[in-house]
């Protein structure tokens, strides 16, 4: 049995692993999104997705039916509500803000476990916290002027990604990793159909560019839109599936402040990509999501000793 110790640096490692390669296929959405379809990109990335983790289940002969449907069905309904709203705010906003709202997902862990699950969270932990979302406010600092309703959007689909990592942790602990990622890709599938449909009988008004990523129906799977189809649709599996794995084997407060790190990653690649520099202040906030992460890395308190979890691997 690992040590409990042992299994928070294999989860912090696994979830910035999954950041990093978040952060470089998602500065590619907003080239999908000039000529493609948030919900046609859904349907089509996740059924790839769902024949990766068939193909693989079968290779490993990996069961992959849950132990408790219901529970792993609303947790796949809230993790995949929060990435509805999450790609669908990077087809038209700055990827900065999107991730931004996302990094108020460590916040809402925090007070929902509390309020809650009655979770008593230690001092340092939730500094940490707080250093990491005032480093990502500083990373964007938003103006009031600039504020409108699409701003709340990724806030919100924060404070849901926050229940879904909860579940992980609470409600499916035995659960298989794939288990929980084919139930997570099924859902998306499903919000992508209905989404291509509803378009199909009711057709919307389309804006050019980006700005119709949302309401833009069926469309050619032709140049770039197709290979981030490909690639959103191989890499979320293994991001994904890093993620669940992290939320498995430590707290989700403890996890949830190590998905800053997305913010890091996706600046890096935006330099790199667009050479999209931050300023100073900019900069000041990376550095305070860092310090974030390496303090709950190093100095979080060390929780009860439990019984390690019996997934299915």
């Amino acid at each position: 049995m690992q040590s409990q110790t042992n299994r928070n640096l294999i989860a912090a490692f696994l979830v910035v692993s999954a950041m990093a390669l978040f952060g470089l296929i998602d500065n590619f959405i907003r080239l999908a999104a000039e000529t493609g379809g948030l919900w046609q990109f859904h349907f089509l990335r996740s059924i790839l997705a769902l024949a990766c983790i068939w193909a693989i289940a079968r290779w490993r002969d990996i069961a992959l039916r849950p132990n408790r449907a219901g529970r792993v069905l609303l947790r796949s309904a809230l993790t995949s509500i929060a990435m509805v709203i999450y790609f669908g705010c990077l087809g038209f906003m700055p990827i900065a803000q999107v991730v931004a709202g996302l990094f108020t997902a460590p916040i809402f862990v925090v007070v929902f476990s509390v309020l809650f699950f009655g979770e008593k969270v230690g001092p340092r932990r939730t500094v940490a916290v707080a250093i990491g979302f005032a480093g990502a406010i500083l990373a964007i600092r938003p103006e009031a002027s600039a504020f409108t309703v699409w701003t709340i959007l990724p806030v919100l689909a924060g404070a849901i990604y926050a229940m879904g990592n909860i579940a992980t942790r609470r409600w499916c602990e035995g659960e298989g990793t794939f288990t929980l990622l084919g139930g997570f890709f099924l859902t998306m599938t499903v919000w992508g159909f209905l989404g291509v449909s509803f378009l199909a009988i009711h057709p919307l008004p389309v804006p050019e560019g980006g700005d119709g990523f949302m309401t833009r129906g069926w469309s050619p799977l032709e140049g770039i839109f197709l290979v981030m189809i490909i690639v959103q649709g191989i890499g979320s599996v293994l991001g994904v599936g890093l993620t669940i794995r992290a939320y498995q084997l430590a707290e989700a407060a403890f996890v949830a402040v190590f998905e800053n790190m997305l913010l890091v990653f996706a600046t890096l690649w935006a330099i790199i990509l667009w050479g999209e520099w931050p300023d100073g202040l900019g900069l000041l906030g990376l550095l305070l999501i860092l310090v974030a992460g390496i303090t709950i890395a190093l100095r979080a308190e060390a929780p009860p000793v439990e019984q390690a979890a019996s997934v299915a691997e």
